[in-house]
């Protein structure tokens, strides 16, 4: 089983009512999770909301918000969130800021023509705003004129970049307090994006959570049938959370020839370097495997269905309590 050093958490999936999240937030808590992260994608809920309710009902949870698009907020307004979450409950907020999906951006007429820039100024301006500097900038996106916070916190947590592109990856390793990797964050993964980083592995100064699927049954081949159909949705559109796993080229072999039924019954080994997915020691080999790779944080997604979900809650809790 981890070790308490790696932090564990539920993820509440962007269709989830906003009104389950103070159950799940308590029910985390109580259990002895340490984390829970939001997430806001566009046009469902907002993250910063979700986190200010899921803060004020615990004491010890830790929040991540994930992800917050560089450009649908002005970088001092992002600052300004971020500012108040950490006023609610000190050191217990993790944000995360990440380009957006351009599709979305360019549907709120806010997509910038270089996305890389865009997010640089911002987490540049975001870090220095939380740091309680005054802030002038003349940039490509970001203007400000002596622009300071009123209340930084008093303890700026890191500033993580949701990325996953090796350009991108470069640049969070410049400007940024860590990353936040997509699912599936495979270790394998995330050594690769480490290594695009020029981050090493356990570096105190870069934190790096990930986001998983949880899927834990007593009969492992269930939870392989179970979670088959999502593995596929990855490979239809494969990106480099999965062409950077060493056995890609046979899992994409395997599902042309073979479709579903051959990834429920690929190698148990693949699988567990995927997600934490199978019985609940394939789960706990999960992520003893990231914490390996230099893995501080994760986030497991339920099934997305809110009853289901509460079922589940059981499962994050086991593998956090370790």
């Amino acid at each position: 089983m981890p070790t308490n050093r790696l932090q564990v958490g539920l993820c509440f999936d962007r269709s989830f009512p906003p009104t389950f999240v103070t159950e799940v937030a308590r029910s985390l808590e109580a259990g002895g999770a340490q984390q829970l992260w939001v997430i806001e994608d566009c046009f469902f809920t907002t993250g910063p909301s979700l986190a200010a309710a899921a803060l004020t009902v615990t004491e010890q949870l830790t929040v991540g918000v994930g992800i917050l698009p560089a450009v649908a907020r002005t970088a001092p307004v992002t600052a300004m969130e971020i500012a108040t979450l950490c006023g609610l409950a000190p050191g217990r907020v993790l944000p995360g800021v990440g380009h957006g999906v351009q599709e979305w951006m360019a549907q709120m007429g806010v997509r910038p023509v270089s996305p890389l820039t865009a997010l640089e100024e911002v987490m540049v301006a975001v870090t220095r705003l939380l740091a309680g500097e005054q802030v002038t900038s003349r940039g490509h996106y970001v203007n400000l004129d002596a622009v300071r916070l009123d209340q930084p916190p008093a303890d700026p947590p890191p500033v993580l970049a949701g990325v996953f592109g090796p350009k991108s990856l470069a640049l969070a390793g410049r400007v940024a307090g860590g990353v936040v990797l997509a699912e599936p964050a495979s270790p394998s993964y995330v050594r690769w994006a480490l290594e695009q980083a020029g981050r090493r592995p356990g570096d105190p100064d870069f934190h790096v959570a990930v986001f998983g699927v949880v899927c834990v049954k007593k009969d492992r081949a269930e939870a392989y049938r179970t979670m088959a159909p999502w593995l596929g949705r990855q490979l239809d559109q494969p990106r480099t959370t999965l062409t950077t796993l060493p056995f890609f080229d046979d899992l994409a072999a395997r599902y042309a020839d073979k479709g579903l039924d051959g990834l429920a019954t690929m190698p148990a080994e693949w699988w567990t370097e995927l997600a934490p997915v199978g019985t609940l020691d394939d789960a706990a080999a999960h992520l003893q495997g990231l914490e390996d790779a230099g893995v501080r944080s994760i986030g497991m997604y339920p099934i997305p269905d809110v009853e289901v979900a509460r079922t589940q809650l059981a499962d994050v809790v086991e593998l956090a309590r370790g």
